[in-house]
């Protein structure tokens, strides 16, 4: 039986993920701050049928996220697919915002992603296969003033999943990260299900260096969704996916 280790577990697409990984026949380990929501989770997955277990850690407390992938490894045994979900989202403009706050917020951006891949990539490479998937954001491919530590970090994310696929690709290891460039709701362009459905196809699927970004944007979903009063069209331009076909 496969592993799938998700860190940032919470309702939406970690959960969504969670479901799709369990129906598929894989354990699933969870780790996230709050110890109540994921034993609700986890409850559910078990008694759906599904094997699950979690452990708590703040992905930004870095010795505490070591220790919770080191304990559900010893649970799970090796991890097959890791997917970071975690991230800070908290409004501040680039001169608002002070270096105390970017740096805390990097660690959960940016350097939990690090130390979770460094972690589980060893066990990968000795077998010959596995898949690394981080969660990117369209802020990565146009930054706003009003998220700019949420954009300096799935930017670098951005910047560590491309470099650890040409360094893991030959290896046998997969490294993706998909870039939701939308608001997540059920019933909608940007549905859960149909997000995690893309999560499963890039972890199991023949790998290509296509699929080293994917970039979700459905047609007809809204590429400024960052900025939706359109504050900034003077000064922004469309992600290149989309700047054939679209303006601000």
């Amino acid at each position: 039986m496969q592993t799938v280790l998700i860190i940032g577990a919470g309702a939406g697409i970690s959960g969504a993920v969670a479901r799709r990984f369990g129906r598929e026949g894989y354990k699933i380990g969870l780790v996230a701050r709050s110890a109540s929501a994921l034993e609700l989770q986890s409850n559910k997955l078990t008694a759906a049928g599904m094997a699950a277990c979690f452990e708590t850690a703040d992905a930004g407390d870095l010795p505490r996220l070591q220790y919770a992938i080191e304990r559900l490894t010893e649970q799970l045994g090796p991890i097959d697919v890791l997917i970071y979900n975690a991230s800070v989202m908290r409004p501040a403009s680039p001169l608002e915002l002070s270096t105390e706050q970017l740096s805390h917020e990097f660690s959960v951006n940016l350097l939990g992603a690090f130390q979770a891949a460094q972690q589980v990539a060893p066990s990968m490479i000795k077998r010959g296969f596995g898949a690394i998937l981080f969660t990117g954001g369209g802020l990565a491919l146009e930054p706003y003033p009003e998220w700019t530590s949420l954009a300096l970090g799935k930017a670098a994310l951005r910047s560590l999943s491309l470099s650890l696929y040409k360094e893991l690709s030959p290896k046998g290891v997969h490294v993706s990260v998909l870039a939701v460039c939308g608001i997540v709701e059920p019933g909608g362009p940007f549905d859960p299900d149909i997000i995690a459905a893309e999560y499963y196809r890039v972890a199991t699927a023949p790998k290509g260096i296509e699929d080293r970004e994917v970039i979700i944007q459905p047609d007809g979903t809204d590429v400024f969704y960052n900025d939706p009063d359109r504050r900034h069209a003077g000064t922004t331009l469309p992600p290149s996916h989309v700047r054939e076909t679209v303006k601000p």
